[in-house]
């Protein structure tokens, strides 16, 4: 499909798009909706003070709080996704707008309510919420509960809650500055005789061409420019690990890793094993780089050569009602009853399902408590891993769906530790069906590359940038400031620890660093080396067992918010507190290696 073909959005027919119904009938609905977040918001308000006089008044201020915050929820998605079919609609930037500052307005006006219910006696609280007319909110309270010592008093939450505007400056100026600023001065690169863009978006097709100096212009071309700007650069990151110590510290948490950890009950040791065993298993990372030297016939083997294929496109064609029965048959292991549903709302008004002008890019699920759990997608049926994509936000959804079905309102919302988890088992088994269904050794070699790029990249790539920040961060800690030259030596020296001798750096290599936007959500990146690790082991555990194994996966995706992550997967079958997990990944990784070995010469 070329830029000609790419239809406007009022020209998708209504087949290929979500049906956001099961939102708001209309907009003018939603319209009526808005107006109501600052009256429900008010009625919240109305409870300062209060929240500790009785049992009664508790229940009716959580009620009121629950009805403010579950349409909330309404409003945003529907002007949310409404705005991601067509980046330049105006009338969605609006709508988006004003669901935004509303948003903000209400979380100004309940912006006591944590720590007013933090503050009610234990003996009344705990006693209160035993009663039956409680039981959709106890879960809620308690986890609230868990962390009084860190909320503090009223006037010192409303300095905290005026400062994180401010505070969120550094990764505000980051995103403009990567996105706008230097994002227009990376200039063209020539491909075929054509001088094409040189961008954020562009990036990732040159780095994956297989012309070796296209690939070498274009990195050096970005990183050059990065490097430009450098300590701006650093300078936000620096900002934002500060601003990232400062609440560890005025909460009262013992580290910044203990102040992202806290509220899911994720022990520290979770983030270091996972480092740990990463570290352990470095030789079968070594292995596939050599392999990739030897496929690709270099001398050196660089930077910029990582992320062309290994194995070049197998052509296919699967179209999006093939791809929807891949998925049905991939996972059957799962039942009728998930099949049914994930590939029922898959040809049935849960998916957005091609591109067109102004669509956001990528792909994401969004699955709200009320409504169907929707789904972008850009599907092309010339990519097979477009399969692998659907499959994957099938998994957030299905996740999504049965929350939302198990839980009430106030205990639905499950983490994101656990969220990469449902989305990465649907991926695991469709490459587990589509391996054993390859009929040409050409595809089997193809399927087989293209899952080690992917556990590379969610495991090991993943778990080096989960140090990088845990290293930045302890370095703040310890009295350290961040520049541009620590920072670049930090991360250089995880580059060449991580991709190994095989692998010749330029000397700007170290600026991809200052460069990853996820890095100003500290301690986010983990969740998919976990996430993965915990899904593999999820899978081999329900393919290779019976209905209890299946029911105990199921218990998993019904836990909503209902218990905290690393008690929601044991009960799914995985401890993700010892390193097992993670170690039978990376083995099943060596597996692959092992085979990819035999069959690239």
């Amino acid at each position: 499909m070329n830029s000609s073909t790419i239809p406007e959005r009022k020209d998708v027919p209504a087949s290929d798009k979500w049906d956001l119904t099961t939102l708001f009938k209309t907009d003018q609905d939603w319209e009526a909706a808005l107006s109501q977040i600052e009256t429900d918001a008010k009625a919240v308000a109305a409870f300062e003070g209060k929240m500790s006089s009785s049992a009664e008044v508790l229940l009716a201020a959580l009620k009121a709080y629950e009805k403010l915050w579950k349409n909330v929820e309404l409003v945003a998605n529907y002007a949310g996704l409404l705005k991601t079919t067509d980046e330049g609609d105006e009338k969605y930037s609006d709508m988006e707008g004003r669901a935004d500052m509303a948003v903000s307005k209400a979380a100004a006006l309940t912006s006591f309510f944590d720590s007013e219910l933090s503050a009610i006696a234990d003996g009344d609280i705990k006693a209160w919420i035993e009663r039956e007319d409680f039981k959709d909110y106890k879960i809620y309270v308690q986890k609230l509960l868990r962390q009084k010592e860190h909320i503090l008093s009223q006037k010192e939450e409303r300095i905290l809650a005026l400062q994180s505007e401010s505070g969120s400056t550094a990764e505000k100026t980051f995103s403009v500055a990567e996105n706008v600023d230097i994002n227009n001065l990376f200039g063209t690169v020539n491909v075929d005789g054509k001088d094409l863009p040189l961008t954020q978006t562009t990036w990732t097709q040159f780095m994956e061409n297989p012309d070796r100096s296209v690939r070498e212009k274009a990195y050096k071309q970005f990183y050059k420019n990065f490097e430009s700007h450098q300590n701006i650069l650093a300078s936000l990151y620096a900002g934002s690990v500060n601003q990232d110590v400062f609440i560890a510290r005025a909460r009262g948490y013992k580290s910044s890793l203990d102040a992202a950890l806290f509220g899911n009950k994720v022990p520290e040791s979770v983030y270091r094993n996972l480092i740990d065993t990463v570290h352990k298993n470095f030789g079968p990372l070594r292995k596939y780089y050599s392999i990739r030297k030897r496929a690709l016939g270099v001398q050196q083997l660089r930077h910029y050569d990582v992320y062309v294929p290994l194995v070049p496109n197998v052509e296919t064609k699967t179209s999006y009602d093939e791809a929807v029965e891949i998925c049905r048959e991939a996972l059957a292991p799962l039942g009728k009853e998930y099949t049914d549903t994930l590939c029922g709302g898959l040809k049935g008004g849960w998916v957005d399902r091609y591109e067109n002008k102004g669509k956001r890019s990528g792909a994401f699920s969004n699955g709200g408590y009320t409504g169907y759990p929707y789904i972008l997608l850009n599907y092309k049926d010339t990519i097979i891993r477009d399969v692998f994509t659907m499959a994957h936000e099938g998994g957030h959804s299905m996740h999504s769906w049965f929350s939302a079905k198990s839980n009430p309102f106030m205990q639905y919302n499950y983490t994101i530790f656990e969220a990469e988890v449902a989305s990465t088992f649907n991926e695991e088994l469709v490459f587990q069906y589509l391996i054993k269904k390859a009929d040409k050794p050409e595809m089997r070699t193809y399927l087989l590359a293209m899952r080690a790029a992917d556990i590379m990249a969610t495991l090991h790539r993943q778990t080096m940038f989960a140090e990088y920040e845990l290293k930045a961060h302890e370095l703040v800690e310890s009295g350290t400031p961040l520049s541009a030259p620590v920072l670049r030596k930090l991360y250089r020296g995880l580059l060449e620890e991580y991709f190994g001798p095989e692998m010749v750096f330029e000397e700007n290599s170290d600026m991809e660093g200052l460069r990853i936007p996820h890095f100003y959500s500290a301690f986010y990146v983990y969740k998919y080396a976990t996430g993965i690790s915990a899904a593999m082991a999820l899978a081999d555990r329900v393919t290779k067992g019976g209905e209890a194994e299946r029911n105990d996966y199921f218990n998993f995706l019904k836990s909503g918010g209902s218990r905290y992550p690393i008690e929601s997967l044991k009960v799914a079958g995985v401890d993700m507190e010892s390193p097992a997990p993670v170690q039978a990944a990376l083995d099943k990784f060596a597996a692959i290696i092992d085979e990819l070995d035999k069959t690239i010469k």
